[in-house]
């Protein structure tokens, strides 16, 4: 992977930085074939605190696997969790998901990180624009501009920070590598950035971080889709969002394409 050079050259001129960014989607960011149930495109980033991460976030989720489990081999997937698929299939006993979702919540509550997301309305995009941009690339857009932000307002940015993606195959990972590169040049609203870098995971690393950030993302593109249906997740991610000063979470936590 490109990464893997490019990480090894900025650790030799920056210290790292305070932040570590799990980054997951949710729906596809497919144009030709869309999912009338569910046509939106999710790009979420969650911002941790390396202490937060390491010392709260990470034995947070590992007890709520080893007490519905009994180990932590689990990943923590959200389309499974729905369906109560593979090692969820526990969660068709009622009392049991009640317990787990309950448990999920309150972890979601005491987590310390902040969310940063983009959803594309994807018909919506195809009826506006003759040729549109990639959902994808408009989202990843707008999310490492306000990251930058927030890291700016931290004093953050002259030390680098790792973005980390879920492994998605060599083809699209390397697509999203050069379209990362492309906006990290200069091709965004605030400059060049250097201090920004991508990894790439593969999910058998079974990363918490990821986890969470696959956590979050659904609940976001269902509250778009269906702000008025009752959805006691997104009640609990709303309070992560990037705010303004005022607590304006639009255009600064996120942000409805088009």
């Amino acid at each position: 992977m490109l990464a893997n050079g490019h990480a090894s050259r900025y650790r030799r001129t920056m210290a790292f930085s305070d932040y570590v960014v799990f980054v997951d989607e949710s729906g596809d960011h497919g144009l030709k074939t869309i999912n009338p149930e569910y046509p939106v495109f999710v790009l979420a980033f969650c911002i941790c605190r390396k202490d937060a991460y390491v010392q709260q976030i990470v034995p947070l989720i590992h007890q709520l696997k080893f007490d519905f489990w009994g180990h932590d081999a689990v990943v923590l997937h959200s389309h499974e969790i729905r369906k109560s698929k593979g090692d969820f299939a526990q969660l068709l006993v009622p009392e049991t998901r009640a317990a787990f979702q309950e448990r999920m919540t309150a972890v979601m509550q005491e987590a310390e990180f902040t969310l940063i997301a983009a959803v594309i309305n994807k018909e919506q995009l195809v009826r506006r624009y003759a040729q549109p941009n990639d959902p994808y690339e408009i989202a990843l857009a707008f999310c490492i501009e306000r990251l930058q932000m927030f890291l700016q307002e931290r004093g953050q940015t002259d030390r680098q920070t790792h973005l980390l993606v879920e492994c998605r195959g060599r083809a699209e990972d390397d697509k999203l590598e050069l379209e990362f590169r492309r906006i990290c040049d200069g091709a965004n609203r605030v400059g060049a950035l250097p201090n920004l870098d991508i990894r790439f995971v593969d999910k058998k690393h079974n990363s918490p971080g990821l986890q969470l950030a696959d956590l979050v993302a659904y609940p976001v593109g269902r509250h778009v889709l269906k702000p008025d249906q009752p959805n006691r997740a997104y009640e609990v991610v709303e309070r992560k969002f990037r705010q303004s000063p005022a607590g304006r979470i639009p255009g600064y936590g996120l942000k409805l394409f088009p």
